[in-house]
């Protein structure tokens, strides 16, 4: 337990530092962090199943200005790797993933008021021409305190808390169960709806309607009706291009997003 508590942890700071170090390559959502969770603890099946699961409600959390949402990322490692350990079901590590996420959103917010303190710091060093210490304040004390507060809450509660938590999900009530079982079938609906409401558009309903319907009708799964909206995006999009280029006769530009403004 000991080095599977290591390694979900290091694998919990690997998600973090991919959106604050390594350019963002979407190690850091629940998809993917659920999917090492799972190679790592040898249950590669469950890791996807409950990462996708917890994915799908966060799909509706964005981070907009100074605004700290739930941490889903902390969520989807340690409610995985309980699933697993404990053997439940991916309703029951929903349940486990909510409450964590936003044990996670609280440190985050310490977190950043500790940095803000470390950046008035910097700044000091800055006057004081000592630009390796600041330097060191932004590069390595920041990715150190963010990799403990990732690493920290993942180990304890994977080191400690596997039998704990698998005797307090078996000791709740049937009716108590069923009920946050209904409640994690809603969220991953909630987290669409948010997330409709952000990008649905009347120009994008059209797409809307025509992926639900050839969902509905044509007999083919999620991967053919994706694979049948990459070709059509394709296709819209040299459409596109032609047109800003002149219909072929010249050089092709590519738009200018300026202007839509």
């Amino acid at each position: 337990m000991l080095v599977q508590s290591i390694v979900l942890g290091l694998i919990g700071v690997f998600a973090m530092l991919d959106s604050r170090l390594l350019g963002r390559l979407n190690f850091e959502r629940p998809l993917i962090v659920g999917t090492m969770v799972g190679l790592a603890l040898g249950d590669l099946e469950k890791g996807l199943l409950v990462g996708a699961s917890i994915e799908l409600i966060s799909l509706g959390v964005v981070q907009v200005g100074a605004a700290v949402p739930a941490d889903m990322t902390l969520g989807a490692v340690i409610a995985t790797a309980f699933a697993i350990l404990s053997g439940s079901n991916a309703e029951t590590a929903l349940t486990i993933a909510i409450p964590i996420a936003v044990l996670g959103q609280l440190l985050g917010i310490l977190m950043r008021t500790v940095l803000a303190s470390l950046t008035h710091r910097g700044d000091l060093y800055i006057q004081e021409g000592k630009f390796k210490k600041a330097q060191h304040i932004h590069i390595v004390w920041g990715t150190i305190l963010y990799s403990l507060m990732y690493f920290v809450p993942i180990f304890l509660a994977i080191y400690f808390g596997t039998d704990l938590v698998k005797s307090i999900v078996e000791a709740i009530p049937e009716w108590v169960t069923n009920g946050l079982n209904l409640a994690s079938k809603i969220l991953p609906a909630y987290g669409f709806a948010l997330l409709l409401q952000t990008m649905l558009t009347k120009k994008m309903m059209a797409f809307l309607f025509l992926g639900f319907l050839i969902t509905a009708y044509s007999g083919l799964g999620i991967t053919g009706v994706a694979l049948f909206a990459c070709i059509v995006a394709f296709v819209m999009y040299q459409i596109e291009t032609a047109k800003s280029g002149g219909g072929g006769n010249g050089p092709m530009q590519e738009p200018d997003p300026l202007d839509d403004l």
